[in-house]
């Protein structure tokens, strides 16, 4: 197989996250994988790791697994979408032709939200003479126009381009139910949903926090971005004042702008860096709850679910669950937490309820139980398997 994805081991992102978890378990059957993706740059846009980490353009470098991840070059780049953009058409351009130099693969698969991925994904496929699995990680092209990427009525070069290659991949892989029913309403025949997930057994379980706490302590860690809107929670922690203390971990576009916000509100927020192994553990550990927030005014969320709700739910820590949609209906059936308007002053008064009554912190392993019965990576890549077994026509490997 050749995976095309923007962002790969050592970095530590959605994807990564995400294609870690399920190599994991494909090489453990046996499935082989060339991973063609950019020298290790993210998230600040140049590369900060050792070189032999980080890979190094055009060379070959053995991965955590049995993969072999294949480098290309980059262009060097700040927060800015159009420095962004161009540094992932460049990186999938240059992905083409590196591509061809793999081992000849049973099937290519290309992962978004790097729509350009797309369209190399799609020539190296066709070039190569196998099929192309499309896996759609957002609810794209619609989140162009909920984010005003695309204005106006007529479709944009990107909602075309990225139908264009939905229509012609063999087989397209949404992370949620609610997109896959949409691509179906819009005529795609074979589309199939696997979820975002993770190894239950790697992550601890929680027990509850102090029943006896002077300050509330919240917790964000993920991105730092347009859609997520985190004003509203810097918003509401001063609200409540210097009875709660609410920490946002992680990095994004809106970073500055945030802390701007919360310098001029006097809010009671810290700001961290991305953290890693036990000190992320440390900070979940501190939290009375875990918010997952994800903007009510595009559409497209409704059928978005953020990635970090899986290890919440693992966790056994309360949610915060600033969310519509699928997103709420996991934390529903989880019995994770309390669904919260995206205001200020609804988010606000929530915080100061279970401030006033902790007992509500104190969750049942339900949550965790969930994830173990519906997001576990070992069932997740089991049926990935499936899927691509049956599209090959092949028997699946059902034996390590």
């Amino acid at each position: 197989m050749t995976l095309l994805a923007h962002s790969y081991w050592p970095e530590n992102s959605p994807p990564q996250r995400r294609w870690t978890a399920l190599l994991r378990e494909f090489c453990a059957y046996g499935w082989e994988f060339d991973v063609v993706t950019p020298v290790a740059h993210f998230p600040v846009g140049k590369r900060e790791l050792p070189a032999d980490l980080a890979g190094r353009a055009f060379r070959r470098q053995k991965g955590q697994f049995t993969e072999l991840i294949r480098r290309v070059p980059y262009l060097p780049h700040g927060n800015s979408h159009l420095a962004r953009l161009l540094d992932q058409c460049f990186s999938a351009a240059m992905s083409v032709p590196l591509g061809l130099l793999t081992r000849r693969p049973d099937v290519v698969i290309a992962t978004a939200p790097s729509l350009p991925i797309l369209a190399a994904g799609y020539l190296l496929a066709r070039l190569r003479g196998v099929p192309l699995i499309v896996e759609m990680r957002d609810a794209w092209p619609d989140l162009a126009r909920d984010s005003r990427m695309v204005r106006g009525r007529v479709k944009s070069v990107v909602e075309m381009a990225v139908e264009f290659v939905q229509k012609r991949a063999d087989l397209v892989v949404t992370v949620t139910e609610g997109f896959a029913d949409t691509l179906r309403t819009r005529g795609l025949k074979n589309v199939k949903t696997v979820s975002n997930g993770l190894h239950v057994d790697t992550i601890p379980s929680l027990g509850s926090p102090d029943p006896e706490r002077d300050v509330f302590e919240a917790l964000y860690l993920g991105n730092h971005g347009e859609s997520q809107r985190l004003d509203v929670v810097i918003r509401a922690s001063a609200l409540v004042g210097d009875a709660m203390h609410l920490h946002l971990v992680g990095h994004g576009t809106q970073s500055p702008a945030l802390e701007k916000l919360a310098a001029e509100l006097g809010a009671p927020v810290t700001f961290h860096p991305s953290l890693h192994g036990q000190d992320v553990m440390d900070r979940y550990a501190s939290a009375d709850t875990c918010i997952v927030s994800l903007r009510d005014d595009w559409k497209s969320f409704e059928t978005t679910v953020p990635s970090k709700t899986y290890e919440v739910l693992a966790l056994g820590r309360h949610v915060t669950a600033i969310v519509k949609g699928e997103a709420a209906r996991i934390i529903e059936d989880a019995d994770a937490g309390d669904i919260v308007p995206s205001t200020p002053e609804a988010v606000a008064a929530l915080w100061r309820e279970l401030a006033a009554d902790r007992s509500r912190l104190v969750r049942s392993d339900a949550s965790r139980q969930w994830v173990k019965e519906h997001a576990d990576y070992t069932q997740l890549a089991e049926k990935y398997m499936e899927l691509i077994s049956e599209l090959l026509g092949k028997e699946p490997v059902t034996q390590r």
